[in-house]
């Protein structure tokens, strides 16, 4: 017996420790604690997950939001720095002036922002980012449209804004009067059981959709503009020629990418008649232009017959989708330059640029066939000009101009003799004299001869080199900006639908309405009218209480019921 016992107490046991290590392996299995043998292991989202990750997070509204903000960001530097698109002297400038960074912005593109690799990304990002928003919430909202306002929950008392009183009428009644009034009002209403349910303010994701559309229409406007722009400037003297819209034409041209300056010029020519412009001549506005207008003649079309028009500022001349603004306007002095013999070798009206609002201008009069000196070799002539068109008189300060108009004339002149340099094939500024291989005319006393001339004053060159007369001709000029954008209309169709998308998504509140009649076990009909707002909105207990209160005319209260149709909140109806 003793034996038997002493026989079972280790298979006793080890059938302990056996079922001990069993719940201790089920109870590893159970816990959710990390354990050193064992690694976690993460989901595999594999080539498909990823891409639906990545996609979902692009379409969020969140990444739109920094996408449009980094746009933004990224305009800041192509609004500060000059642009090669722009103004390339500009950048020449600059890179000049600062050697150190010009090589970092260069780098970084920000010399041409809006055609640089991190902007386009940007752009082409927020593009497809808008396009994922609007897609699955345009269906979401179809679906909308097609559906119904839900039927009345169990308990209207629940609801932010709640009323209820006894009445007479059916119920019945009460369902139709309601169903009136609610349409009355543009809520799209059916009833759903013993209640009439009704919805109004689908205008509001209306709204949303429209400005989502309208960013995406401005971003193909900004693209399309300048893929297929085109600009250039062109300065006219009054008489002198004039303008055809040709590459050739242009004193400085620049075009998009896509643009084609053989097809996508279009075909017209205008020239400067006459440059009209009158200064204000007293006060503290002295010497403000009151009128700036460009008279011209223009033809549209290669065989267009002429027409007579005014170009003013802010008023382009618009023609094929191309518009003529007026940029500038400055003077150019008539001057006469004859040889040693007295035979005339130019004559030339010479646009300045001007230096001040005053226009006090500057410039350089080239002449191409000057003279031959003793040797008999071709000597080419040039002059710094300097042009005022009021001069205050000699003694009386330097030269610069008191105002505008032409009072009181003065050209001064300084000349050389030599190679202009024109025949190097390097482009040159018609601006600006390079005296590099020139020679200064000297005076009596040696210095280089320079002189003031009042119109029909001459000032003869030493050596029988010739002279050069200020005629009392002086004529005028005009700057034109000739500029063709094609995505002007669209952009700003796209604007104005966005900000009124936008005032639309923010003003107009998304709100449902539920009017239940039920008759009472007393055989008086209880009416419940309950509201409730997509977004918290303070209007919404006075506008259930209007709906009372038509409501209330056609279902009255039952004489011996106190009137308590009034919109109130949920939980002062729940307690009354």
């Amino acid at each position: 017996m003793s034996k038997t016992t002493n026989d079972r107490k280790p298979a006793e046991q080890e059938s302990a420790a056996s079922a001990e290590a069993t719940e201790l392996e089920a109870a590893s299995q159970l816990s959710t604690a990390p354990t050193e043998d064992r690694a976690p292991t993460l989901p595999k989202l594999g080539v498909i997950g990823w891409v639906r990750w990545f996609w979902r997070q692009l379409t969020s509204m969140r990444v739109a939001l920094i996408l449009l903000f980094l746009l933004s960001l990224g305009a800041i530097p192509g609004s500060l720095i000059p642009q090669t698109g722009t103004d390339p002297l500009k950048v020449e400038d600059f890179e000049k002036a600062h050697t150190t960074l010009s090589p970092i912005y260069e780098k970084l593109g920000l010399f041409h922002v809006y055609s640089s690799v991190w902007f386009s990304a940007i752009y082409i990002l927020l593009f497809v980012s808008l396009i994922g928003c609007i897609v699955p919430r345009t269906w979401q909202f179809v679906g909308q449209l097609r559906g119904r306002a839900p039927a009345a929950p169990k308990r209207l008392t629940r609801l932010p804004a709640y009323a209820t009183w006894r009445t007479e009428a059916a119920p019945d009644d009460v369902r139709a009067a309601a169903l009136t009034i609610l349409k009355k009002r543009r809520y799209r209403s059916h009833v759903a059981g013993d209640a009439v349910a009704a919805e109004k303010g689908y205008l509001r994701e209306a709204g949303n959709l429209v400005f989502h559309i309208a960013l995406i229409v401005m971003l193909i406007a900004f693209a399309w503009g300048q893929l297929f722009k085109s600009e250039g400037g062109k300065l006219i003297v009054e008489g002198d020629g004039g303008f055809s819209n040709t590459l050739s034409m242009y004193d400085d041209f620049k075009s998009g990418s896509l643009f084609d300056t053989d097809t996508d010029l279009a075909p017209f020519s205008f020239q400067l008649d006459k440059f009209v412009g009158t200064y204000e001549r007293n006060g503290p506005n002295k010497g403000t232009p009151r009128t700036y207008r460009a008279d011209v003649t223009y033809s549209e079309g290669t065989d267009g017959k002429d027409k007579k028009t005014s170009i003013e500022v802010n008023k382009p001349l618009e023609i094929d989708g191309t518009k003529v603004y007026l940029n500038g306007h400055g003077y150019a002095p008539t001057v006469t330059v004859r040889d040693g013999k007295g035979k005339i070798v130019s004559r030339q009206s010479v646009a300045l640029l001007p230096m001040d609002s005053n226009v006090t201008s500057s410039g350089a009069i080239k002449v191409m066939d000057g003279y031959r000196d003793k040797n008999g070799k071709k000597e080419q002539l040039g002059f710094n000009a300097f042009f005022v068109p009021t001069f205050a008189g000699s003694g009386k300060g330097d030269m610069f101009s008191q105002f505008p108009a032409l009072d009181f004339p003065v050209l001064a002149l300084s000349a050389y003799h030599g190679s202009l340099g024109v025949d190097s094939g390097i482009p040159q500024n018609v601006y600006q004299l390079d005296t590099s291989k020139m020679k200064k005319f000297k005076d009596s006393k040696g210095e280089l001869l320079k002189k003031r001339l009042l119109p029909g004053e001459t000032m003869k060159l030493p050596n029988g080199a010739g002279s050069i007369t200020f005629e009392k001709d002086v004529k005028e000029w005009a700057s034109f900006q000739i500029t063709h954008q094609p995505g002007d209309g669209w952009a700003l169709t796209g604007a104005v639908a966005a900000i009124f998308g936008l005032a639309g998504s923010l003003f107009i509140q998304r709100r449902r309405v539920w009017v239940r009649a039920v008759r009472g076990a007393d055989g008086v009909t209880v009416v419940e009218m309950a509201g409730l707002g997509r977004s918290e909105s303070a209007k919404l207990p006075e506008e259930l209480g209007h709906l009372v209160d038509q409501l209330h005319t056609e279902a009255p209260s039952a004489p011996e019921t106190p009137d308590s149709s009034t919109a109130v909140p949920a939980a002062e109806g729940a307690e009354k």
